[in-house]
């Protein structure tokens, strides 16, 4: 009875005071007092009792009761600070008035009006940066959130102002040895002091993104030198989140039973660390393309981070990434026994700033295998993400940092380690390495993703061709999805269909190349599935680049391809533009093919759309690889520029990429082609299609796609300015000198099972044969301004969605990105 009345004293408090025309005297503090004195309201609670629309009004016909409502407010948390907010009455107050103030700071914020309102003169004369001065002091109050560890006396308190924050750090880790007692009733506390800075903050998403580079005071102010907790934050916000165990002790169903306070702190901390190491003042410049750590300015929490050197530290911080990283893929015998975590997003945000601020942590993970343990979940959420339009951002991010890792050579090593199914995705099995995991789902995101994943499309082949000269042993699977990657890409209409395609064609080459020069002698699956499909390299030297060769390419796409079961769709190169033993050799293939059925994971499940009514942001525009990346590649274009368009927007052209994938085990396949004496041309059996092609990718055109032959007609001379470019040679050598023997001891032997062949390909030799191995070309992530603002507008849009208990942004007019909903 007693929280309906002064729900309803609140209440009435609130219409008071958006009536018009009606002033409230500043001095009428029994009026003043009814919003945070004598009564508990949650957060929930006030929320619902200050409804957007009467925040607005105040706004605009009272702006002076709201001023004055938001100047006592500030007032109270100020004097609860003076009096070291030792009473339970006065730290209520300080709840309430927190929660009054996370209510209606975004409303401020969205009228440019208002835009300096808190860095104006208080009536008192104080500066208005005092909320937030009383927040940071709050953080470290003994007996409010955290355990007091002296008193000079029963009646004593420690003074706030003067009080040494560092030996009230919250958790153990970084710089910080003990581990202090846990209370949730604190936890909550810090929880909520937290939220109210992050909405300070946020006047960051009511800015237009052309203007989200200017300094945000907020957070400026936090991580500067004025801050005296600086240190002692940072160290609460990294310990927090990096020594979370939400699995705690392992008993089955414990986060049913109880109400864990850590998981709300732990994410807002997540989300504190992410938006203030972004405020990197440092970089005046918006065209500045690298961090300098010479060039530390006053954000201490960068400076902070970067400056972590032991190994210690380092350990803690990756082991506390990978295991909330893991979180979500965590298998139990018992269904939904353990937690699960949904902060991802924050994490690998995180993950990012900690490599790109500290270069020694990034070469702590990388010297261990503890970077796959980083690589497994991102490419599980990959794959999972690849169908549902609201999650493209997680997608963008996990290639981001992909493309990152995979400019160090360490990466591509490491990638050799055994993979063992613990996560179960819907991939075809296979018995392999992480690598084969990474050409795997790369091949399902490219075949399966919807369309607005084809911008990244450069990226994913990029962190190809960066790892392969490192591939020892490609699985049968991963050698047959990146051909079938090949031969989708290569196809005339394809390639002529817009004027960056080609591109996509060069990357795969040259991934062919990196392994067949620097890896061949463990690659025995690769090159037999090379010689296997080598109609599709002989199609590419042999491309029409004549005008009526270009023309009658482009207008296959507007005939229906032959009908075909829905079991098995084979993409091939159209007759006319190979050679006749080639187009002869294909047919022959498609005909020997057996249908295999696809086995995927145990506990796999497909990738789901978007649920209908899904809230999403809007994200600026991928910037193009060559902005990411040092362009060293010998093989790009050199008139490829910022202003072009992404090197796959290929939405006008490529409307449908479909791709079911195969069974695995395929040396345990036989072939049931014919046998050498029966076969018309005499070719090797085991050269034949032994397994269902089932995973080639079908390109179909739709009514709609004919519009970009208006906008982009392909000429001659363009095929031919790139098409004497293609690094076919080496290809072609291996083709010229393993077909004729091949085929020699599967006619002289009669073999019909392609283990053998793979046998005599394992103790092959090509030394001495191939062209002069090319150097080893990475390109390497560089900092620029486009993945800066990406990464902003990603991050406050991940934040906005994510705090919906409560909304503290909804409804509010971001300016930052766009809600939709899907």
């Amino acid at each position: 009875m007693g929280n309906t009345d002064t729900k309803l004293v609140f209440r009435k408090a609130i219409v008071q005071l958006t009536t018009k025309n009606q002033k409230i005297d500043a001095t009428d503090d029994a009026f003043w007092d009814q919003f945070w004195s004598e009564h508990s309201t949650n957060v929930q609670d006030v929320f619902a009792l200050v409804p957007p629309n009467e925040i607005r009004t105040l706004r605009q016909d009272n702006p002076t009761n709201l001023a004055t409502l938001l100047y006592k407010a500030t007032e109270r948390l100020v004097r609860a600070v003076d009096n070291s907010c030792r009473t339970q009455a006065e730290q209520q107050i300080v709840l309430n008035c927190v929660r009054l103030l996370q209510r209606i700071l975004p409303y401020i914020f969205e009228d440019s009006e208002w835009k300096n309102f808190f860095w104006s003169q208080l009536p008192s004369g104080n500066a208005g940066a005092y909320p937030i001065l009383s927040l940071q002091d709050l953080l470290f109050c003994p007996d409010f959130t955290v355990v007091a560890t002296r008193r000079a006396g029963p009646d004593k308190a420690e003074e706030l102002t003067n009080i040494d924050s560092c030996e009230y750090i919250w958790e153990a880790g970084v710089g910080f040895a003990q581990s202090p007692p846990k209370h949730s009733h604190m936890e909550s506390r810090r929880t909520e002091l937290l939220k109210l800075l992050l909405t300070c903050f946020s006047e960051t998403m009511y800015r237009a993104p052309s203007t989200s580079e200017e300094p945000n005071k907020w957070i400026a102010h936090f991580t500067s030198a004025e801050n005296r907790h600086a240190l002692p934050l940072f160290t609460s916000l990294l310990n927090t989140v990096c020594a979370y165990d939400p699995v705690g002790f392992g008993v089955p169903y414990n986060h049913l039973l109880f109400t864990d306070s850590m998981e709300p702190l732990v994410e807002v901390c997540l989300q504190m660390l992410i938006v203030t190491l972004d405020h990197d003042m440092t970089l005046n410049s918006p065209t500045t393309a690298a961090y300098d750590e010479t060039t530390l300015g006053d954000n201490l929490f960068i400076n902070y981070l970067s400056r972590v050197h032991r190994d210690e530290d380092f350990d803690f911080i990756l082991r506390g990434i990978t295991r909330l990283l893991n979180n979500p893929l965590v298998q139990s015998y018992l269904p939904n026994s353990t937690k699960r975590l949904h902060c991802h997003q924050e994490l690998l945000v995180f993950f990012w700033k900690i490599c790109d601020y500290n270069k020694k942590f990034l070469y702590f993970v990388l010297k261990s295998s503890d970077v796959l343990d980083v690589l497994v979940p991102i490419l599980y959420h990959l794959n999972d993400s690849r169908a549902d339009q609201s999650r493209v951002g997680l997608m963008h991010i996990g290639v981001f940092i992909l493309l990152l890792l995979s400019g160090e050579r360490n990466f591509g090593v490491r990638l050799n380690k055994p993979y063992t199914a613990t996560v179960p995705m819907d991939i075809p099995v296979f018995t392999g390495t992480h690598a084969d995991l990474l050409v795997t789902v790369f091949h399902k995101i490219i075949a399966t993703g919807h369309q607005r994943l084809q911008p990244l499309f450069d990226c994913l082949l990029t962190i190809l061709v960066n790892v392969s000269p490192y591939l020892k042993t490609l699985s049968m699977v991963a050698s047959i999805k990146l051909l079938h990657l090949l031969e989708a890409f290569s196809t005339p209409w394809f390639l002529y269909s817009a004027p960056d395609n080609h591109h996509l064609v060069f990357f795969l080459l040259e991934i062919f190349n990196n392994i067949i020069q620097y890896q061949f002698d463990g690659n025995s699956n690769l090159v037999y599935t090379i010689i296997r499909k080598r109609h599709v390299f002989h199609a590419l030297a042999n491309l029409p680049s004549d005008m009526s060769g270009i023309s009658r390419c482009l207008s296959n796409r507007k005939v229906p391809r032959r009908a075909a079961p829905a079991a098995i769709v084979a993409t091939k190169a159209p007759p006319q533009d190979a050679d006749e033993e080639d187009e002869g050799e294909s047919e022959e293939d498609n005909k020997s093919d057996t249908i295999v059925e696809e086995e995927s994971m145990e506990g796999s499940k497909p990738a789901q759309p978007a649920e209908p009514g899904t809230l999403k942001v809007s994200l600026l525009d991928t910037p193009a690889l060559g902005q990411m990346t040092e362009r060293e590649s010998a093989h790009m274009s050199s008139s490829q520029s910022q202003e072009a368009p992404p090197l796959c927007d290929i939405s006008s052209t490529l409307s449908t990429l479909s791709c079911e994938d195969e069974k695995s085990e395929v040396s345990s396949t036989k072939s049931q082609t014919t046998s050498p004496a029966t076969s018309p041309k005499g070719p090797a059996p085991a050269l034949k299609r032994v397994v269902a092609q089932r995973g080639s990718i079908r390109v179909t055109a739709t009514s709609g796609a004919g519009s970009a032959a208006h906008v982009w007609t392909p000429t001659p001379e363009w095929v031919a300015s790139w098409r004497a470019k293609l690094p076919l040679q080496t290809i072609m050598r291996l083709l010229q000198v393993l077909v004729p023997q091949v085929e020699k001891i599967c006619i002289d032997k009669g073999l019909t099972d392609e283990s053998e062949i793979l046998k005599f390909l394992q103790h092959g030799t090509l030394v001495g044969l191939l062209p002069v191995p090319h150097p080893i070309l990475i390109r390497k992530y560089q900092a620029n301004s486009g993945t800066t603002a990406w990464f902003r507008t990603y991050m406050w849009g991940v934040i906005y969605l994510r705090n919906i208990e409560p909304a503290i942004w909804y409804d509010t007019d971001v300016k930052l990105f766009e809600i939709q909903r899907v």
